[in-house]
């Protein structure tokens, strides 16, 4: 009898962590299926209302290069070279420009699915139970619908699809995996970049000092190779491009100009607004010196999250958190604060919480409810009532816009306190990765 209860143990738990497998792999089945079903919902009724897309643009570029120009060199291209790939797939043959945007949201939707099979895989890396996998996966799902239709034409489920894999990679134990993946995604839109230290540090922590610097010289060959052949064909327009990126004024939606927005109803503040940039900013003193300030506290907020991670123990919950707590810190600390942004925290924010214990599952649905809000509180003024905030200021408008700011704030805070709590004490044992 005894030897019968030993034997019986194993295929216990082997038959659990089969169980565990099917449901997983049928969840992400079920997540990528109501995806599809929210892409397609989001093509229909109210969501076709004032669209402000920035398709045309990417037509263009992708037009350019289906000619036989040189970005950067034979015309002017707004993002980094990474993005390229996801304007000249969809401009082969210089299609139409319907064509062009069925293509170009198709590739899109295919990210989008790509993102969700990563975001599971992170999961099971992660231990997360069947409740927190299968709410997570659907959070993934449904997140597009309660931002809205921009998810349709802006590019950003391509990084935001690398982040997922990079971090899937990560959690997963393929340290350099993860690190050619997010050297990809920072090639496609810098902002992973805020990531970076914290990769490092992780894989500093865990695998030792060589295996970190493998990982970080991955890392940098993958941008390189993206970054080189621009750099010698068309320097001055891929260095003019990242200086407009980097000199933007205090776009409209940032936190800073929701403050001067609500000041401006309440107070009565004199505010004026200029286009420059491809967005509509707020100019003058008060916008120029709220900017500079928001600069330097997103600095400061962004190496607050890297120095406590690298202080703390280099577990995968750990990692996660402080990946989100980088990226809300580099988004609401921003001169500009574009709906799309919200698109990046998608495959990242439902890792948290994952943990065994009770205050990480708590922090997790805090995290879930804040982004939440966020994403409704965009889609409730962007694109429909965008116009009326931009040209005339509307106050319900300039609230709105100032209650989704604040949403993403205590969201870096639920994120961010937590990380200070793990800093062992001296003379304390640090925890075992």
């Amino acid at each position: 009898m005894r030897l019968l209860r030993v034997t019986a143990k194993p295929e216990s738990s082997s038959r659990r962590a089969d169980a565990d497998r099917a449901l997983a792999v049928a969840a992400t089945l079920v997540a990528v299926v109501l995806f599809l079903g929210v892409w397609g919902v989001l093509h229909r009724g109210l969501f076709t209302n004032d669209p402000i897309v920035d398709t045309p643009v990417y037509e263009q570029y992708g037009s350019e290069m289906d000619d036989g120009k040189v970005p950067y060199r034979d015309f002017a291209v707004e993002y980094p070279p990474g993005a390229l790939p996801v304007f000249a797939v969809p401009a082969l043959g210089d299609p139409r420009f319907e064509t062009f945007r069925v293509r170009f949201e198709a590739l899109m939707a295919f990210f989008g699915e790509a993102m969700i099979v990563c975001v599971a895989i992170a999961l099971v890396a992660l231990g997360a139970g069947r409740k927190r996998l299968v709410g997570a996966l659907g959070f993934v799902s449904l997140a597009p619908l309660a931002l809205g239709p921009v998810v349709l034409s802006r590019f950003d489920l391509w990084p935001a699809a690398l982040v997922a894999a990079a971090l899937a990679a990560l959690v997963s134990g393929r340290v350099r995996l993860g690190h050619v993946a997010l050297g990809a995604a920072v090639a496609a839109k810098l902002y992973p970049v805020v990531l970076v230290p914290i990769a490092v540090a992780y894989v500093w922590r865990r695998e030792g000092r060589r295996e970190a610097l493998v990982c970080a010289a991955a890392l940098a060959a993958v941008v390189g190779v993206v970054f080189a052949p621009f750099l010698v064909l068309g320097p001055g327009g891929l260095w003019h491009s990242l200086w407009d990126q980097a000199s933007r004024p205090l776009q409209i939606e940032s936190l800073g100009a929701s403050l001067l927005l609500v000041s401006h109803h309440v107070f009565g503040t004199a505010i004026t607004m200029e286009s420059s940039h491809g967005s509509q900013n707020l100019v003058g003193s008060a916008p120029d010196v709220l900017a500079a300030a928001q600069s330097v506290l997103q600095v400061a907020a962004l190496v607050a999250v890297w120095v406590l991670f690298a202080r703390g123990p280099a577990g995968r919950d750990r990692l996660v958190q402080a990946s989100a707590a980088a990226l809300v810190a580099f988004i609401v600390g921003g001169k500009v604060l574009s709906p799309q942004f919200l698109i990046w925290l998608i495959p990242v924010v439902p890792l948290i919480g994952t943990g065994s214990h009770s205050h990480s599952h708590r922090r997790g649905l805090t995290a879930l409810a804040l982004f939440a809000a966020a994403l409704v509180l965009t889609q409730l003024w962007f694109p429909y009532r965008y116009w009326q905030l931009a040209l005339h200021f509307g106050a319900l408008e300039s609230w709105l816009v100032l209650a989704r700011d604040l949403a993403l704030a205590g969201l870096f805070l639920v994120l961010l306190l937590p990380l200070r709590h793990t800093i062992p004490a001296v003379g304390e044992a640090r925890e075992a990765p």
